[in-house]
């Protein structure tokens, strides 16, 4: 059996990058104290769905016009700044202004229709990332030969790291149910959402404001 050590070294160096804090925990974290395991899971199927996309722009060459376009790279990058700062304003809204009663009765239980915006969400947080696009179309091409098939060996890098994601924040969204009764306090509450906007506008005011 032959082994294919770039795509080991490939699997190994998309973990790290997984494992690292960033916006797309915060917002699961959100999710899942705002409406439970579910929502949390959806979230984060839609964030890892999100890096095919970019696998196989990357793959035709388009998005290649984010790193030689400015204009192109401005105009995703704000866009992504801007929903980011929209996602935190909501909780910092829901943190001030929402109810005192606790979780479980201050949210009612919901349909599974209900919780689709969560995956939009997850989804629409990840392929909004100019930082994303630019990372797979300077990353990937360091694993892939000039014999391979570039297409096919971009969507299986993209499905490794998909495989990677969905572990990792699938653990993160267990924790997190596992103790939302314990948080399950109006002002432990209120704290998680204000922290969580908080960070939230934070990492979109830090992308609006980033240099190529």
């Amino acid at each position: 059996m032959i082994i294919d050590h770039q795509i080991i070294a490939f699997a190994g160096i998309a973990a790290l990058l997984t494992i690292t804090p960033g916006q797309d925990t915060v917002l699961v974290i959100r999710n899942v104290m705002a409406q439970g395991q579910r929502a949390g899971l959806l979230t984060t199927f839609g964030i890892c769905c999100g890096l095919f996309v970019h696998a196989a722009l990357s793959a035709v060459g388009l998005s290649l016009i984010l790193l030689k376009s400015a204009t192109a790279f401005e105009v995703v990058k704000l866009l992504g700044a801007a929903y980011l700062i929209w996602l935190g304003a909501q909780s910092l809204w829901q943190a001030f202004h929402g109810s005192n009663r606790e979780f479980g009765k201050a949210i009612p239980k919901q349909r599974s229709t209900k919780s689709v915006p969560c995956f939009v969400q997850g989804f629409l947080t990840n392929i909004l990332n100019p930082k994303v696009a630019v990372f797979y179309l300077a990353f990937l091409p360091q694993f892939i030969s000039p014999g391979d098939w570039v297409f096919g060996k971009s969507i299986l890098l993209a499905l490794i790291h998909w495989v990677e994601g969905i572990l990792w924040l699938s653990i993160v969204v267990l924790f997190f149910s596992r103790f939302r009764k314990w948080f399950d306090r109006s002002h432990i509450r209120r704290t998680i959402e204000a922290t969580t906007g908080a960070i939230l506008i934070a990492f979109g005011t830090r992308l609006a404001l980033e240099q190529r």
